[in-house]
């Protein structure tokens, strides 16, 4: 009888693990729907489009994409943790799903339990861009001591109250010791149309959506907001040049319902760092200024995502700022 119990054991467990195995060896067997928590045209969106644009030439299925925009990104975000736990629904996510856990005081979800981070995916430059009107301010110091002659007329735009540009103008201004009027807007495009015709001075743009403006004259870029200056765009310097400590990383990254099995996370973490790094998909993404950036394992995206909640909640709460 002891016998048999100890040849049973290794059965036993082959049998446990072949369920887990299969899974791994199957998936995709089907279409893979990729919900983007952002409105068309916008970065996150351009992000997704091309890194999973990719993926049915890596995993012989198509990955459909979603927009479900609408609240800074949580209506995307709730739909996708109502989805099934089964690697068949994904979401691109930004900055903004560490930063709405401390912006909104109450959720329909957990940013961080009710979630799988699979992988960062992208550095998404923002740039400070002025009027060219502002004769006087062609670089950052220049800016700050003009806007310190006139606090509180100083008008910075954002794509929309809590968006990662409208943090990061706060963060700025506290930094530099000027105080700006905040007008937010819906969506970063309308922005940068009112800061063409003078109607707000200063934004902090995603370089995708800011570059026609730049080419054409009708802005003009200060700096890059990143912590470190950006070889994409070697002339510019970044805002930290000047402001010591000053830095805000927004980025794209991919999850997955919290309970998605470990063998399919896995895959897809593997598979969606092998598109992202394919040559055609860095250079389409190079070339609207987003920096591929895959993470080294699934467990460094994790810990990234806990220091990144733990940073943007410090921003928010010395801004004061509260959405409803």
């Amino acid at each position: 009888m002891k016998r048999y119990f100890r040849s049973a054991i290794p059965i036993l467990l082959v049998a446990l693990c072949l369920p887990a195995v299969a899974i791994a060896q199957v998936y995709p067997s089907k279409p893979v729907r990729v919900i983007i928590v952002f409105p068309p045209g916008g970065s996150t969106d351009v992000t997704g489009r091309i890194v999973f644009g990719k993926m049915p030439e890596v995993m012989g299925q198509p990955f459909v994409i979603e927009n479900r925009g609408g609240a800074a990104g949580t209506i995307g975000s709730e739909f996708v943790t109502r989805s099934p736990a089964d690697g068949y629904t994904v979401m691109v996510q930004s900055t903004t799903h560490v930063a709405n856990a401390h912006l909104y005081k109450k959720l329909p979800y957990d940013a961080v339990r009710d979630f799988l981070p699979l992988t960062r995916v992208a550095e998404l430059i923002n740039v400070m861009v002025v009027n060219p009107s502002i004769g006087g301010a062609k670089n950052i110091q220049q800016f700050i001591d003009w806007a310190k002659k006139q606090p509180g007329n100083v008008r910075f735009g954002s794509s929309g109250l809590g968006q990662f540009d409208h943090l990061v103008g706060e963060f700025f201004q506290r930094r530099a010791g000027i105080r700006m009027t905040h007008v937010p807007y819906k969506g970063g495009g309308p922005a940068l149309v009112d800061m063409v015709s003078g109607d707000i001075q200063v934004m902090f743009a995603t370089y995708v959506t800011a570059v026609p403006h730049l080419k054409g004259n009708r802005l003009r870029a200060l700096a890059v907001s990143t912590p470190q200056r950006q070889a994409l765009l070697p002339d510019l310097p970044a805002v930290s040049d000047v402001l010591p400590g000053f830095g805000a990383s927004n980025w794209n990254g991919m999850f997955a319902p919290a309970k998605t099995p470990r063998q399919v996370a896995d895959r897809l973490f593997a598979e969606i760092n092998k598109a992202m790094l394919a040559p055609e998909v860095k250079n389409r993404q190079n070339a609207v200024g987003i920096v591929p950036e895959g993470s080294a394992s699934r467990a460094v995206f994790v810990k990234f995502i806990h220091e990144d909640t733990a940073r943007w909640a410090t921003i928010v709460k010395d801004a004061k700022i509260q959405v409803e």
